[in-house]
Order: C-alpha cells, then structure tokens, then sequence
C-alpha cells in the first residue's frame, strides 16, 4: 500500500502532516511520551512561555462542562531560562517540529522571547499568544485591537528569523479585522480559535466554580464556533490558518481542512484521549487512500456552497 502523502506548508516550513498539538495542553511534549509517538505528529506547540516563571492562578482553576472545559490556569510556565535549559534538550529529539509558544505583557517582552528564542537549535517556529493583557495600555488585550495585535506581531517579527505565527482571541466583534492587521505585521501564519469567555456557578455554595470567577472555554462545545471563524479568516487573509477548537476525531479535522485551514491544533482532547492527535494522523492518511487523493493538501479549502 502507497504511503499517504500527509504534508503540508506554512510559509516557509513544510510539516509532514496537518496535525499540531495545541499549547497548554501537551505540556512540553515528553508528558505524553507514554501515549504517542511524538515523532508521527506534524508538530508539537508547547505550554506557553514568558519571559520569567509563572505561578498561575489558585485552584480551583479547571472545570468540566458540558461539552467543554474551562481552564483558568493563569499561563503557569516555567519562564524562558528553565524552558531553554530544562526542556529543550529533550524537545530537540523527538523528531517533529517544535513551536514554542510566546506570550508578554508588554511589547518588549516579547521581542526579548522572539529574539532569545531564534538563538536556540531546534525551534522550528513561534506562535504568538495575543490574548495577553498589554500593560501599558490599562490591561487590554493585545488581540482584541487591530493596531495593538499588529504591533506586537510587527515587534516580534523584526527580532526573530523564525516564522511567526500569530494565535487569535475569538473574543472580539470581527476576528477577520485582527487576522488582517497580524498579516499586515508580517506574521506568515495565523491559529485560531484561542478559549472563549465563560463562567460556570456551584448552585449548592452560590460561588462560582473557579477562583478565577471565569476562564476559557474549549472542547466539542466551541467547535461550530471556531469553524466559522476559521472558514471567516482564511477568506480574509492571504497567509495560511491552522484550526484550533474542539478538534476531537478526523471528520472534526478535516472539517477544519475543507474550510481552509492548512493545519489543525488538538488541544482539549488530549486530555480525554491521550492519543487523540496520533489517532487523528492515522485517520487522515486512511482518508487519502480511501479517497485515492494525491495528498492531504487536495482538501484544503475544498468547501462546497450552493
């Protein structure tokens, strides 16, 4: 049986196949060791990184919904010294492609991440977490105005020779406005969706679920959102998308792939299913066959309306 051809581009890097694992909920990859054989995965993105260690949030700060979970972890990391020196020896052996993901609370934060990042061996790329609270602006999230998520792509991109991907909040009125203005910042690839906005209440105590009052929504539940957004901003923008939300199975990726994206991040499902993104690999290869297509890349973008 011909081997299926599962590969895929985003701007300057070729993946050998469409499936990424999500940042946050992978860890930094050698967690699921036990589970997948990282070196299948297209890429791996790794729990985001800052540019000194995070505590987070105090418990309780994740909550199963129906359909969901929501997370409010507070972006806990090891910061970017332990990162480099404790966690990317191993990443550098497994095989695959490795994202790190980056996030700051102000402009030069991020360029010191992009620009101490390029100088490591085995960085494949950089995913850009503008769901961040820009300091200097009164806490405003960099991702939801145009100009703001422009700037930190602009400032990223001008202190890194990585790609630059660029990791969009849903939580605006015209994701499609801040796909545009990362583009215009030079970021070769957007993700998208990041968590939605939730709560979730105790009716016994009256309180609510999560000490953080609320957090970010992600699994089943927000997939026909996250779909819609992604189908959105792919017609919107020139530069690739990888889909992000509620990808569980196959059909949920290829969902993804026909509305345009040229990638897919599992990101919840791997804690239901710790080999969910292998799983998913396995079925895209057999849907090629099956289908008797050239590549993975035939069906990209392939939505049929009317």
């Amino acid at each position: 049986m011909n081997k299926p051809d599962l590969r895929v581009t985003i701007g300057s890097l070729v993946f050998k196949n469409p499936v990424l694992t999500a940042s946050g909920t992978f860890g930094y990859a050698k967690e699921f060791e036990p589970f997948v054989n990282l070196h299948h995965l297209g890429g791996v993105v790794v729990k985001g990184i800052s540019l000194v260690p995070r505590r987070g949030n105090p418990p309780p700060r994740i909550v199963e919904t129906a359909g969901g979970m929501l997370n409010a972890i507070g972006l806990e990391n090891v910061g970017l010294e332990r990162f480099i020196a404790e966690k990317m020896n191993y990443l550098r052996g497994i095989g695959t492609r490795v994202i790190v993901n980056i996030l700051g609370d102000s402009l030069e934060e991020y360029q010191t991440l992009a620009q101490r990042l390029s100088e490591v061996e085995g960085i494949s790329g950089l995913e850009v977490n503008i769901s961040c609270p820009n300091v200097k602006k009164g806490g405003v999230a960099f991702g939801t105005d145009p100009a703001m998520a422009e700037a930190v792509t602009r400032a990223v991109c001008a202190h890194t020779t990585l790609p630059v991907i660029v990791k969009l909040s849903p939580n605006v009125t015209d994701i499609t406005a801040i796909a545009k203005a990362v583009e215009a910042g030079g970021a070769q690839a957007v993700s998208l969706i990041n968590t939605l906005l939730g709560m979730a209440i105790d009716v016994k105590s009256r309180r609510p679920r999560l000490a953080n009052i609320v957090g970010g929504l992600s699994g089943p539940a927000i997939k026909p959102i996250a779909l819609r957004m992604v189908w959105q901003v792919a017609q919107a923008v020139q530069i690739p998308v990888i889909g992000i939300g509620g990808i569980t199975t196959t059909e949920d990726a290829l969902e993804f792939l026909l509305a345009g994206a040229t990638a897919i991040e599992v990101g919840t499902a791997n804690f239901v299913n710790p080999r969910a993104s292998q799983e998913i690999v396995e079925g895209l290869g057999r849907y090629v066959l099956e289908n008797r297509l050239e590549g993975i890349r035939e069906v990209i973008g392939g939505l049929v309306l009317g």
